[in-house]
């Protein structure tokens, strides 16, 4: 993957954050993808998906080459189009721990699944 060193470092810190999921939560399976198709359209940006497969809840991730040190982010549905309301972090302030939070928190909000 000709990846840049943002994404190397967000797939790092997913993969991390993902293990820990793992042992914490037996029903949380995240699936974790990365994309850089939105660069073959002329978008300078790379796009991680967090998946959780049963409940289509999605965390969409981007990092965008015009917005350096920031990483914007939006809870969806991987059947759905995601919206234009993106939040943002400086990339410092995201760690494994954050991802962690965010799917353990957006993932096991319905846990009926």
């Amino acid at each position: 993957m000709n990846a840049n060193q943002a994404l190397l470092d967000m797939s790092e810190i997913a993969s991390e954050a993902h293990g820990r999921i793992q042992q914490d939560f037996a029903d949380i399976n995240p699936v974790i993808g990365v994309m850089q198709g939105m660069r073959k359209m002329g978008i300078p940006a790379d796009v991680m998906t967090i998946d959780c497969l049963v409940s289509k809840k999605r965390i969409l991730v981007v990092l965008h080459d015009e917005h350096p040190g920031l990483v914007q982010y939006q809870f969806t549905f991987s059947d759905q189009d995601p919206g234009d309301d993106y939040q943002a972090l400086k990339s410092e302030d995201v760690s494994s721990d954050t991802l962690y939070d965010w799917i353990k928190d957006y993932f096991s909000a319905d846990s009926n699944h």
